[in-house]
């Protein structure tokens, strides 16, 4: 057989080969992009794209109900220390007066000796029942430094609400006390708006005609 003849069987035999491999690469391919489009997206673009930070007002503004819930904190502060201050200040007299020497024929300003120093007493536990609310209120401003300007902003916001909306309280009477002329049962939202009522019922004892 001669080398022409070869040549030209061998073409169209390459030729064959080369469409099997195109076609077997043509069908890899779209396996590949059929199995990558049947997979859920990565959601890494979203977790890359940067959050969006808080506004400067946003960082410099205390929501009222944390910020009612803080003053019932300061006032839960307060009260923990005035006790054991007043406590304190009664232990302290009695043991400071109770070792004192006493002499009953000697009256003190024309009173009794035992008169005197239980009143004294009593008095150093009032002295405790003072500072206690001074120190309390210390350590609490110590636990939110941070806060303080926002909540000394919120405090003056709050106060001037009180003096808007609270009774005149020259109207009271016996039947009819001032409710809460201070707001200083108000630890939450539900509390402001139950002042609120208060005081608008007071309004309605004090002003309208009982038959009305």
């Amino acid at each position: 057989m001669s080398s022409t003849s070869l040549l030209s069987n061998c073409r169209p035999l390459s030729r064959s080969l080369a469409c099997s491999r195109r076609n077997v690469a043509l069908e890899s391919s779209s396996k590949f992009r059929f199995v990558n489009s049947s997979r859920p997206k990565s959601n890494l673009a979203s977790e890359l794209k940067p959050k969006s930070l808080p506004s400067q007002a946003e960082k410099e503004h205390l929501p009222w109900g944390e910020y009612l819930q803080i003053r019932k904190s300061k006032r839960r502060w307060e009260t923990a220390v005035t006790i054991p201050f007043a406590i304190g200040g009664f232990a302290g007299g009695v043991t400071y007066f109770g070792n004192l020497e006493m002499d009953p024929t000697k009256p003190i300003f024309n009173v009794d000796p035992m008169v005197v120093f239980a009143v004294a007493s009593l008095g150093c536990a009032g002295v405790g029942y003072l500072l206690g609310p001074v120190v309390g209120a210390s350590c609490w401003r110590m636990t939110h430094r941070r806060t303080m300007h926002l909540i000394e902003q919120r405090e003056r916001q709050f106060h001037d609400h009180l003096v808007k909306n609270r009774v005149d309280p020259s109207a009271q009477s016996a039947t009819n006390p001032v409710p809460d002329y201070y707001g200083e049962k108000i630890g939450s939202l539900h509390d402001y708006r139950q002042w609120l009522r208060d005081q608008a019922k007071f309004r309605r004892k004090a002003f309208l005609p009982e038959d009305a």
